[in-house]
C-alpha cells in the first residue's frame, strides 16, 4: 500500500501507482456532458493524467491551469485531470479558469479508477478522495513517467511531466 501526507500528517493510499514500463489499467469515468471516457479512447496520443484531489482547492487550479497551458503547445496529447468532483463542479471550474484544451473526468459513477490507479486515499481528512499524482503515457497507453506528490498539499514536478512527454 503506497503512502503520501497530507500537511505533514502520512495518508495510506488504496493499492499502488502503476509504475513506468507496465501498461495504464483500463478505466470509465465521466465526462462533463456525462458521457463516458475510457482510456481506449485516447490510444494513439500522449495522455497526461493530472490526478487530484478536488478542483475545489487552489493546488488542484493551479495545476489543471498549468497542464491546460503545456497541452496547447504539444501536439497529439490529451491532458486528462481526474478527480471526484462531479462533472458540473468540474465544468464550472473550467468556465471559471477559461480551460479549453485539457479535459475533466470525474469518477463519481464507478469505483474502479482510484483503486486500479492506487490513488484514492484509505484514511484521513481527505479519506476517500484522490491523492495528487502524475501519470504520462505513450500513444500505447504504456506509462511513461509517474509521480505520486509526496505531500496532497504540493504541486507536482510540471517540469518532469512534460519532459517525459518531449521525449516521446
Amino acid at each position: 500500500m503506497a503512502q503520501t501526507q497530507f500537511k505533514g500528517t502520512p495518508v495510506q493510499l488504496v493499492g499502488e501507482l502503476p509504475t513506468v514500463g507496465t501498461k495504464a489499467p483500463e478505466f470509465v469515468l465521466s465526462r462533463n456532458d456525462l458521457s463516458d471516457a475510457t482510456l481506449a479512447d485516447f490510444v494513439g496520443k500522449r495522455v497526461v493524467l493530472n490526478i487530484v484531489p478536488s478542483l475545489d482547492t487552489p493546488v488542484c487550479l493551479s495545476s489543471l491551469r498549468r497542464f491546460n497551458e503545456a497541452a496547447a503547445a504539444l501536439e497529439n496529447t490529451a491532458v486528462l485531470t481526474v478527480s471526484r468532483d462531479l462533472p458540473f463542479a468540474q465544468s464550472r471550474s473550467c468556465a471559471a479558469e477559461g480551460i479549453d484544451k485539457a479535459l475533466t473526468l470525474s469518477q463519481f459513477r464507478d469505483e474502479g479508477f482510484g483503486k486500479a490507479y492506487g490513488v484514492t486515499m484509505a484514511d484521513g481528512p481527505l479519506r476517500g478522495l484522490f491523492a495528487r499524482a502524475v501519470l504520462v503515457l505513450d500513444e500505447k497507453g504504456v506509462v511513461v513517467d509517474a509521480q505520486l506528490v509526496p505531500e496532497i498539499a504540493q504541486e507536482p514536478d510540471y517540469d518532469r511531466a512534460i519532459s517525459a512527454l518531449q521525449a516521446r
